[in-house]
């Protein structure tokens, strides 16, 4: 190669293909102990990352063998869950003994996939509060940005996106999408709901939000879209407000600290305490004062707690709350604690998927999605949105008009500017361009 791997992976537009989609060249441009790959999937229903580390074990891990490279590190190790039996035997399949990867199994429990509890189950590395796994020597990836290092390794940039469609579909399919296309096609493609009237999460059951418009976009960071009835306790769950949840706070809290003794990153040794934040906002006090609203800012909003409560309400919710609030009064997270030692009870309160896939009423939904590389089937439209990463939005590289070749560069961000290219996703021309979002039509 003549380039080096961060200017292809740059050059490729990749970041972070789940969650707030940190920006990849970034992340891996610095030295680590160890690459962990976090292939839990833990979010009930999804099935991409299993699936990726199944049919496409050669690319993920060429990409991951690139990176530990990169990063100067040990080794590679992929963390995926014990009953992904044919992932594991895929894998086992391509990894070589001269190979610095190896496989680590963990639990069926949630939130397995939480980057620290990652680092933690893998490597008994316990992440600073508020901090990153880089200040324990790891950096974190996910499944499929191996894949798209791979890509791009080859000259190939992000352009689709894999997905999972379930829920009350006709045919729950997991499925390689162009990016930019809407969500309402997205559930097209797994042959519509089965309910009128729906609602759609984006992302997970626990951490994925409600979508309010299904003409949205795909981005680079979508993981799953699950369509419920409209009516469906955890649709009902989620549209709850902050301020109904903390006027049922007031009346119905126990305080029997139920949140806190299943609070993932309480058990790591955290200061957390989501039922001492719950009494703060019920009472405006504790009644000790080793507590602070500024707790919350170590929340990363499982959704655990919920599911732990007995009276159904959102400890993380207020979290999320006090985090805003905060933030917009030029408060910072002051805590950053390095925890020595995890709760001494911690593996005994580790929360099974099979029940919290009970608890959320989601049992008749838990099915396969199999996987579908290759649609048969064009796109007229799609639509970029111009931020699909943590950082700057991007700035067009084309006019109104132009056209564009699949994969060509089309929006980027400015030197020295955190965030990622965008490509488009199919062979057209520029229709819109506005604040937001960059429209491609086929010619």
């Amino acid at each position: 190669m003549d380039k080096q791997l961060i200017t292809f992976i740059r050059e490729a537009g990749i970041v972070g293909a789940g969650g707030a989609g940190f920006p990849t060249h970034v992340k891996v441009n610095g030295k680590a102990d160890y690459i962990v790959v976090n292939g839990a999937e833990c979010e009930p229903l999804l099935r991409v990352d299993q699936q990726l580390m199944t049919y496409r074990a050669t690319e993920v891990l060429e990409g991951l063998k690139a990176i530990v490279k990169e990063a100067g590190a040990q080794k590679g190790i992929i963390a995926l869950k014990k009953k992904y039996k044919l992932a594991i035997e895929a894998l086992e399949k391509e990894i070589h003994p001269e190979d610095p990867i190896e496989l680590f199994e963990l639990g069926d429990f949630y939130p397995a996939g939480d980057e620290q509890i990652t680092v933690y189950e893998v490597l008994k590395r316990i992440v600073p509060e508020g901090g990153i796994p880089l200040q324990v020597g790891v950096i974190v990836t996910n499944v499929e940005t191996l894949l798209n290092v791979c890509n791009a390794m080859k000259g190939i940039p992000v352009t689709h996106k894999y997905l999972t469609v379930t829920g009350a579909v006709k045919e729950p399919i997991t499925v390689k999408v162009p990016v930019g296309i809407s969500i309402r096609e997205v559930i097209a493609l797994a042959g519509g709901a089965t309910v009128a009237g729906f609602k759609v999460i984006d992302g997970g059951p626990m951490m994925g939000k409600i979508v309010d418009n299904i003409d949205k976009p795909i981005t680079k960071t979508s993981k799953g879209v699950i369509v419920l009835p409209e009516e469906h306790p955890l649709i009902q769950a989620k549209e709850r407000s902050i301020e109904t949840m903390l006027r049922q706070a007031r009346t119905a809290c126990c305080h029997c600290s139920l949140c806190t003794e299943v609070c993932p990153r309480n058990l790591l040794g955290h200061k957390l305490h989501p039922d001492k934040l719950m009494r703060i906002a019920s009472y405006n006090s504790t009644c000790e004062n080793d507590t602070s609203v500024t707790e919350a800012f170590l929340c990363c909003e499982c959704g655990l707690c919920e599911m732990a409560c007995i009276m159904s309400l959102q400890p993380w919710k207020l979290n999320r709350f006090l985090k805003g609030k905060l933030s917009s009064a030029g408060i910072k997270n002051s805590n950053n604690r390095q925890p020595f030692k995890t709760n001494e009870f911690r593996d005994y309160r580790k929360f099974p998927v099979k029940k919290l896939i009970a608890r959320l009423g989601l049992e008749a939904y838990n099915v396969d999605a199999p996987l579908i590389e290759d649609i048969d089937k064009e796109f007229p439209r799609i639509v970029l949105e111009r931020r699909q990463h943590i950082g700057a939005k991007t700035e067009p590289l084309v006019q109104v008009g132009d056209a564009v070749k699949l994969g060509q560069a089309v929006a980027d961000v400015q030197d020295g500017q955190l965030g990622a290219r965008i490509h488009a996703s199919i062979q057209g021309k520029v229709q819109r361009i506005d604040e937001n979002v960059i429209e491609i039509s086929k010619q």
